[in-house]
Parts: structure tokens; C-alpha cells; sequence
């Protein structure tokens, strides 16, 4: 299905999680705790105030804290005329039973994606799950909307994922593509296309 609307990946601002160095991706945890620090505020506000994005983007975003605290800054920013929308599909990739543990355990999951991608290790959530979630949040917004631009404010492996099924990459190798950073703002618009994902 050849795409109808613009859109546009945003991972979140620096969270109270970033900065503790916490994986932080169980909903009991995140819906209502770790928002963005003060750095993290100005991030967004900044990447807001950079972007080409007007009144009319759509914006839609994770249900985590830290996401909808990053959208919200963005809307006040750019004074978009809608309201957000709010999308559990794009919430945090779960990492199963590394919740509240160093961050720097992320590397372990990255290594087992690209070697073992289809094996659920620690409960973490399998990178085709996170994809077609992913894929399922732009299809909705394709069938719902036209000729849009559209903002979808999430977090970093399920950005990371998305961006490497529209850049050509199987997202296995979801962290041989340049990481996003806090704030950061990507556009997976043009002549892509919404497929099925890779298997």
C-alpha cells in the first residue's frame, strides 16, 4: 500500500529514566512515572522550534509518560490545531525481566536480536512483535487519514525498528542504522511504502 500521509518518527526528550541509566518499559512503571527532566523539556522544545512542522501535523503519540510529555511540548511549540492522539501501539519495546535494571543491558538484547532474533530471551519482547505493532499504528493512520503530515512520538528500539523496515535493513540489524537521539526527529516519508513486515 503505497503511503497516503508524510510521517515523521520522534523518539522522546532525556527521561528521569535516561538520566538514572534505568530500562524502563512496563506500563505499571511508565504510564504515570519517569517523564522528562528539565534537559530533556528543552531538547523537545528545541527540536520543536527546529522543525518545518505546522498547525495542521497530526500528532500521536505512546501512552508512556515520557512520550506524551514530549508531545505535548511539541503541540504548545508549533500550536497544533488537533488534539493528540494517544497510541499504546507505539509504547516501549517490553523488556521483560530486565525492567529497573542498568541501562547498559540494552547491549545484550541488541546482540541477541541480530544473532538469534526469533528467541525470546529475559521475556523481552521479540523484534517482529514490536514491528508489527508498529506497522499496525501506520496502517491505521493510513486508513483513517490523507495526505497528512503526521508526528508519532515513541521511544528508541521501537524507532529504531521502524526506521530500519522502511530504510531496506531486516530489523534484526535495527542498531547498525544511525540511533536516534533524544529528540531526534526522522522522516520515513517519500516513496516508501507500508509492507508487510519482515519475517
Amino acid at each position: 500500500m503505497e503511503m497516503q500521509n508524510k510521517y515523521y518518527l520522534m523518539r522522546h526528550g532525556e527521561s528521569l529514566a535516561n538520566k538514572l541509566g534505568l530500562i524502563v518499559s512496563h506500563p505499571n512503571n511508565a504510564i504515570e512515572n519517569y517523564g522528562l527532566t528539565v534537559r530533556g523539556a528543552d531538547q523537545v522544545t528545541s527540536a520543536a522550534l527546529s522543525t518545518r512542522l505546522g498547525v495542521n501535523t497530526l500528532i500521536v503519540t505512546s501512552d508512556y509518560k515520557r512520550a506524551i510529555d514530549t508531545a505535548e511540548i511539541v503541540h504548545s511549540v508549533i500550536g497544533c490545531n488537533e488534539d493528540l492522539i494517544v497510541e499504546p501501539l507505539l509504547r516501549e519495546r517490553n523488556f521483560g525481566r530486565l525492567e529497573l535494571t542498568e541501562h547498559t543491558n540494552y547491549e545484550q538484547v541488541w546482540e541477541h536480536d541480530a544473532a538469534r532474533p526469533n528467541v525470546r530471551k529475559n521475556d523481552v519482547e521479540l523484534i517482529d512483535e514490536v514491528l508489527n505493532r508498529g506497522m499496525k499504528s501506520i496502517i491505521k493512520l493510513e486508513e483513517a487519514y490523507h495526505g497528512r503530515k503526521i508526528l508519532m512520538v515513541g521511544h528508541g528500539d521501537v524507532m529504531q525498528i521502524i526506521l530500519s523496515h522502511f530504510q531496506g535493513i531486516h530489523p534484526r540489524f535495527h542498531r547498525t542504522i544511525s540511533s536516534m537521539a533524544n529528540a531526534d526527529i526522522r522522516s520515513i516519508s517519500g516513496t516508501n511504502i507500508v509492507r508487510s513486515p519482515a519475517a
